[in-house]
């Protein structure tokens, strides 16, 4: 397929990988940044970041969004970063905003990951790929359980729920912010099964008291009564503060789990310390190189313009 892009080089990154994806890095801006969207003739991305343009071709629909450097999946697995307490605070605030003005629009996004929530350049996080998002609020809606990611699946889900709300959200959420504090993900089932078991071995077997309604759940199952263990014994270097989201986001019955807008009103995001500005946030090491390779290439450019160089960049690119 060709296509002419007259600002841009092309930008391999590990975290696009199996979605129809085409991730094009721009090198200097255009002041008309219509004019560059309707010239990219394929940029097929089903994250909804901030859509600059949107035209169809044939039975294709093509969507250009801003570019993003990264995604919160790379931070946690890039050991040479150092997550502080203000580095954590600062990611779960955006996602929670995020979340809260999604909610407030009817929206549930149904799979909330660490790979779907992504950074630019400026450390601001933004909500992505809305490929299983789904409106709600209508009464006796009913919606399929087999959504989310199973390591971020709420327990009313993994029990065939058909019918649910923001709470689904919220415990990915609470999946997230675990992730964050002990850089492994916290509940990885190898099946529905699996991951219900190591939820209630974590936390706790809820009794219908604590959950009413659990046991007439489609695919309910009776498991082992287990005790679980205190948050404060997972999560050591966590503060009270800290401690009362994480047990808002892991309430097991979803119509008293923690929502966005509750869980941001929560002292822990109003005491000390503060959120980490985006702009002082880490940036994993692959980004960091490829920004270097990109002022290195640039500078080369500058020194010895071949043939067919405008200002430093190709004027056509063939893909």
């Amino acid at each position: 397929m060709r296509g002419l892009v007259p600002s841009a080089t092309r930008n391999s990154t590990s975290w696009g990988r199996g979605s129809l994806l085409l991730c094009i890095r721009q090198r200097t801006r255009t002041r008309d940044r219509s004019w560059l969207s309707k010239r990219l003739n394929w940029a097929i991305d089903q994250k909804l970041k901030m859509l600059l343009d949107a035209f169809g071709h044939k039975s294709n629909i093509s969507l250009v969004f801003d570019f993003m450097e990264t995604d919160l999946e790379v931070i946690i697995k890039d050991t040479s970063i150092v997550l502080t307490q203000s580095h954590i605070k600062a990611y779960m605030l955006m996602t929670l905003q995020g979340l809260e003005y999604l909610h407030q629009q009817w929206i549930l996004h149904r799979d909330l990951k660490p790979n779907n929530l992504l950074l630019d350049g400026n450390g601001v996080l933004k909500l992505a790929d809305f490929g299983l998002a789904k409106s709600f609020g209508s009464p006796n809606r009913v919606y399929t359980h087999q959504v989310v990611t199973r390591w971020y699946r709420s327990p009313e889900l993994l029990f065939g729920a058909r019918m649910y709300g923001v709470g689904v959200d919220m415990w990915a959420v609470g999946c997230i912010l675990a992730e964050l504090l002990l850089r492994v993900p916290f509940l990885p089932g190898d099946s529905d099964l699996d991951q219900l078991t190591r939820i209630f071995e974590t936390l706790g077997t809820p009794t219908e008291e604590q959950w009413p309604g659990m046991t007439n759940l489609p695919d309910y199952v009776t498991f082992k009564s287990f005790p679980g263990m205190p948050l404060q014994h997972i999560f050591s270097a966590a503060g009270d503060d800290l401690l009362s989201l994480l047990q808002g986001l892991f309430t097991f019955n979803p119509c008293s789990r923690v929502t966005a807008t509750q869980a941001l009103k929560q002292k822990y995001f109003s005491n000390r310390p503060g959120p980490t500005p985006g702009d002082l946030l880490p940036r994993p090491n692959c980004a960091a190189e490829a920004v270097k390779e990109q002022q290195h290439t640039l500078l080369n450019l500058k020194r010895k313009r071949p043939e067919g160089i405008e200002q430093g960049l190709p004027k056509k690119l063939i893909f």
